[in-house]
């Protein structure tokens, strides 16, 4: 895909750009967000610049992107565009903001790399750019498109009807439409971007996943209080908590999400981790729906059976199902005990697969933080596996992107 000129400029520069690209990431958010602070309003989450992840996104997408074009010129790096493109349009993204982008992240290329950045090296990096950004520009064209949404129609408000304390931090709110315009279906393991104002006045997004199918009117989401300094990390989940209440109208994104069920009769096999359940309750939620017949298994980790979220939903779901079973694993030994480990359904200690007969055939989701999805993924590949069985959820900017090309 790359051009005959740029090609080789890129291989020869793609290891220091590689060696320096966090950094360049870092000074081209501060440089863009000095230059455009109005951007932090409503389309990047601040809490996601404090802690470095979302700089470590971008660092990873634009690093394997330009690996891919030069280890392997002819394929397209489907994963990475998918995930990036269906974040990008929940957000409300739209074209021109890309230019934006391009000017400052250029402009940081040549602040960090100095006189290495001749003509012909920026002109090289520059096409990569273009390159993968017409890519994303295309794939959410056609994200919009399919819905007969825009950049401006994604939004609509909703208003709280319930709140569920589901563990000491962690509410369910069930929101209601308030109006009669359509409502684009939700497919299961898809997300929502919530758009609050926060106190200072500056409005925030954060993608929730759904843990309910539709039922046409309602809409269900969980919500972990982040605890934890510096602040902004956790000012959403702090704001919905403590002040969001029933008949409070909220605003949300049309639902996407590149991580969705297939509905195919080959065994099921969800593995998650804390507040991970809730791609998963969502999931099995519209197994019910359906009527599937279907093998499900659902295996879950957690600190204690008291902190696991959703854990009467997910049961009961399981339970209608033809073939549903629940295996958790606990940290605290004695609570697994308690719990039934004689039966086989509960362990001690951090999840290991191998504790359980998985399935024939199956296909695999998992949901958790990085260190899970690593564990549990490697233990499956290790176990015979193949990797096109098994996706997978991240929560925020996706740090593992590189790894899966």
């Amino acid at each position: 895909m790359l051009s005959d000129t740029s090609l080789p400029v890129i291989q020869a520069t793609l290891p220091v750009v590689g060696e320096h690209i966090e950094e360049i990431a870092k000074r081209f958010y501060k440089h863009m967000f000095e230059a455009q602070p109005d951007l932090l309003d409503g389309l990047f989450n601040r809490g996601n610049q404090a802690d470095g992840r979302q700089q470590q996104a971008l660092a990873g997408s634009i690093a394997a992107f330009a690996g891919m074009l030069v280890e392997k010129p002819d394929q397209v790096p489907d994963h990475l565009l998918s995930r990036v493109a269906h974040k990008h349009v929940s957000l409300g993204l739209s074209p021109d903001q890309y230019q934006i982008v391009h000017d400052h992240l250029m402009w940081a290329i040549v602040d960090v790399l100095g006189d290495a950045v001749t003509p012909e090296v920026a002109a090289a990096w520059d096409e990569v750019y273009w390159l993968m950004a017409n890519l994303l520009i295309n794939k959410e064209r056609g994200l919009y498109n399919a819905v007969h949404l825009s950049p401006e129609t994604i939004w609509r408000t909703w208003r709280v009807v319930q709140r569920i304390q589901e563990t000491a931090d962690v509410v369910s709110f069930v929101v209601e439409r308030t109006d009669e315009r359509d409502v684009k279906p939700s497919l299961p393991g898809q997300y929502v971007t919530l758009k609050m104002t926060m106190p200072d006045g500056v409005q925030q997004p954060r993608q929730y996943s759904l843990t309910k199918a539709d039922d046409g009117q309602h809409r269900q989401f969980a919500v972990k209080r982040v605890h934890g300094l510096p602040t902004p990390d956790g000012e959403m989940s702090t704001l919905l908590h403590n002040d969001v209440q029933v008949g409070d109208e909220v605003v949300l994104s049309a639902p996407f999400g590149d991580v969705v069920l297939e509905y195919t009769d080959r065994p099921l096999v969800m593995a998650s981790a804390g507040i991970g359940i809730t791609p998963m309750a969502g999931m099995l939620s519209h197994l019910v729906q359906s009527g599937s017949r279907r093998q499900v298994m659902l295996l879950h980790a957690d600190d204690s059976e008291a902190t696991f979220p959703l854990r009467a939903q997910v049961t009961q779901d399981l339970a209608k199902l033809a073939d549903g079973t629940l295996k958790t694993w606990f940290l605290t030994p004695a609570e697994a005990a308690e719990a039934g480990g004689a039966s086989g359904s509960v362990f001690s200690g951090f999840m290991d697969v191998s504790d359980v007969e998985l399935p024939d055939d199956a296909e695999y989701y998992l949901c958790g933080p990085l260190p899970f999805l690593k564990s549990v993924r490697s233990a499956l590949i290790a176990g015979g596996v193949p990797a096109k069985d098994i996706q997978y959820e991240v929560f925020g900017p996706d740090l593992w992107l590189a790894d899966f090309q």
